[in-house]
């Protein structure tokens, strides 16, 4: 734990807030496609990504699900922290984009740290930006792009946050991110691929255009 802190947090905290982490948080690893939490789950504890990466979707009444953004390490969900602090049951879903390993810190300390550590306020408000202006970019996105220039930011915004450009997805998970047919993303991916902006290969994409 100590190394996976220094290399994602130590640039952030000061010691003395990186050992309390150490003491408290509790490492877990989670395979992709897992579900790390779910809506309607009490929070207990909040992520700090060490490896991997993780989307955030919300779900409509129908269950239909809609992607709101990426964390990758060194990131945590601003959304969960405040589901913390009003003992509210999470509003989002949080799945595991690769392989990943989290700190889970309780929530008893976050709110104990907002007041202790002037570095984790100032994180967390940082955080709260981050996200607000993710969210804001997913509402221009679907208000604004059309769906092949949705689909190839989703692909580019995927390569990012994996650090590769060969996304490893199928046709219906590009779908179900997007709230759409897997038809549509379908005939989608071949117009991206005929203008040389992807290369479609068996259960991943390659990113031309990042």
């Amino acid at each position: 734990m100590e190394e996976g802190l220094l290399q994602n947090y130590g640039y952030l905290f000061e010691d003395a807030l990186l050992a309390e982490m150490q003491e408290v948080g509790l490492v877990k690893k989670y395979g992709q496609g897992t579900v790390i939490m779910d809506i309607g789950e009490t929070i207990s504890h909040m992520p700090l990504l060490l490896n991997g990466a993780i989307k955030i979707l919300r779900e409509d009444e129908n269950g239909d699900e809609l992607l709101l953004y990426f964390l990758e390490r060194g990131d945590t969900c601003a959304m969960t922290f405040s589901c913390c602090v009003g003992t509210h049951k999470s509003e989002i879903r949080a799945v595991a984009e690769s392989d990943t390993e989290l700190i889970m810190i309780p929530v008893d300390k976050m709110e104990a740290w907002m007041a202790k550590y002037a570095t984790w306020r100032q994180f967390i408000l940082d955080s709260y930006h981050m996200r607000m202006t993710e969210l804001l970019e997913t509402v221009d996105t679907i208000a604004f792009l059309r769906m092949d220039e949705r689909l190839l930011k989703h692909l580019q915004d995927k390569a990012m946050v994996n650090h590769d450009e060969y996304v490893q997805t199928t046709h219906q998970d590009i779908a179900y991110d997007l709230n759409t047919s897997r038809v549509v993303i379908s005939r989608l991916l071949k117009k991206l691929e005929k203008e040389g902006k992807i290369e479609m290969q068996r259960n991943r994409i390659k990113v031309i255009d990042l």
